[in-house]
């Protein structure tokens, strides 16, 4: 859909409000709804928003000194706050099915002078595929995302509860017990899946299955398979969506990885990936002795060599890492096997079949698309470009003799630093950016006093 044929979309459906959004750092979409008889003005010149939407941190804290020469990280357009511009891909347009009379973009930050703004994730995702399609490939994947959803018992509005952050919402959950794949729990949750599935399915999202998943209250919704930049922006679009949908219906989803509730479980993110050339899956193996081709081969080898050094990107918070334990239907340490689902790379189909593709299980479903897609890109081009020997797999995944994924943010921001290819693809000033934004969360993280250091120590000394 082109500018032209959205602007008639707006008038032939009566919009009143079309919101202008982008993905921060974190995934997180920000921007602002303008008046419907704004749209044409705004999707020739850009919509202004203040450059410190891309220096905050998870509560929203302005980390670098935006005020001080070059906004602190060495930019003038950034000083004093000043304005990046948003500019509406015409091809995300979407009425939003929950919001009455609203329009939706997803927009691209770049300066004044048309210039992308340097942290824009979007755009640096592009830039990855990019470096992908010049050495002949597209990226296929499709999307498993488990979160949960819990029935709101107190939404926590007190002036008291406000902050940076606030209080979260007291909640009540929707199943008891451990549940994966029983229908009678289904049926229990179904209601709500109604509600999600009836929203989602209006956007045009490619949803593929709706499932129980292991712990109370917890979902998993599969999106299928959509080149690159598609399938980032539909998980974006996925993820936005369902918090917004259930918050209107009484209910609060979250993508937090581990939520701190009695018995509740962890919520991983499987990207499920492949390339394609000339239109065909580039990993199928062409004799029944391999798992995958060349191509797959080298790819695979990328993904393992760099995965520590991806990990921050696959999973960028704090709470994500309580998720990495052994036997635990998560991945411990960098191994790939077929078909095992404690492996960090699970190698799916073979010879003939054209569905062939790597799923990797590191991820938490609160990370950044656009960062966890370019890492891919980048780690499996590397491997591809060297012809990184595969290592054998790994039958015994949680017993393999192989490097640890890292336990903390503090040490996969180390690992993301020490990789010298993920550095030089994304570039070093990005990779500073990032790990300073994710180290003032360590930092206030240190800060507090948890439940576990009250329990263990205050009646012990």
């Amino acid at each position: 859909m082109n500018k032209k044929e959205v602007l008639k979309e707006i008038e032939a459906h009566d919009l009143k409000a079309v919101r202008f959004s982008f993905a921060d750092q974190h995934g997180v979409l920000r921007g602002k709804t303008l008046a419907a008889s704004e749209a044409s003005a705004a999707l020739e010149r850009g919509v202004a928003v203040t450059s410190t939407l891309l220096l905050k941190d998870t509560s929203h804290r302005t980390v670098f000194p935006a005020f001080t020469p070059g906004g602190g990280i060495g930019m003038p357009e950034m000083q004093g706050a000043a304005d990046l511009l948003l500019h509406a891909d015409p091809s995300t347009f979407r009425i939003l099915p929950w919001a009455p009379e609203t329009g939706w973009f997803l927009c691209d930050a770049r300066f004044h002078d048309g210039r992308p703004a340097p942290f824009c994730t979007r755009n640096l995702l592009g830039t990855a595929l990019q470096k992908l399609s010049a050495a002949g490939y597209e990226l296929v994947t499709g999307l498993e995302v488990e979160f949960h959803v819990f029935r709101i018992a107190d939404e926590n509005l007190r002036p008291s509860d406000a902050g940076q952050p606030g209080n979260p919402p007291e909640v009540s959950l929707l199943t008891t017990g451990y549940q994966l794949l029983t229908e009678q729990r289904y049926d229990l949750i179904d209601p709500v899946v109604e509600i999600l599935r009836n929203n989602l399915e209006k956007l045009g999202l490619p949803l593929r299955s709706y499932e129980v998943e292991f712990g109370p209250s917890q979902i998993e919704f599969t999106l299928g398979a959509m080149p690159g930049m598609a399938s980032a922006d539909a998980m974006l679009l996925f993820r936005s969506a369902v918090k917004q949908i259930a918050r209107r219906h009484g209910y609060h989803a979250t993508f937090m990885c581990r939520p701190r509730l009695p018995n509740v479980m962890s919520s991983g993110w499987h990207l499920h990936q492949s390339l394609t050339r000339e239109g065909r899956n580039a990993f199928v193996p062409q004799s029944e002795d391999e798992v995958l081709s060349p191509v797959g081969k080298g790819y695979l080898a990328g993904l393992l060599a760099h995965a520590r050094g991806a990990t921050a990107l696959a999973t960028p918070t704090i709470n994500g890492y309580k998720r990495y334990r052994p036997y635990s239907l998560a991945p411990d340490r960098v191994t790939w096997g077929r078909d095992n689902r404690g492996a960090l790379i699970r190698v799916l189909g073979g010879p003939g079949d054209a569905a062939t593709r790597l799923e990797n299980r590191a991820g938490e479903p609160a990370a950044n698309p656009y960062l966890y897609f370019a890492s891919q890109i980048h780690a499996g081009l590397d491997g591809i470009a060297r012809k990184l020997p595969l290592p054998p797999p790994a039958d015994t995944p949680y017993e393999a003799k192989a490097e640890i994924l890292p336990r903390t943010l503090a040490e996969a921001l180390d690992c993301l630093r020490k990789d010298e290819a993920l550095c030089q693809a994304f570039g070093k000033p990005f990779v500073d950016y990032y790990c300073t934004i994710k180290e003032a969360e360590i930092a206030r993280f240190n800060l507090e006093v948890s439940e576990w250091e009250q329990r263990e120590y205050f009646d012990l000394f």
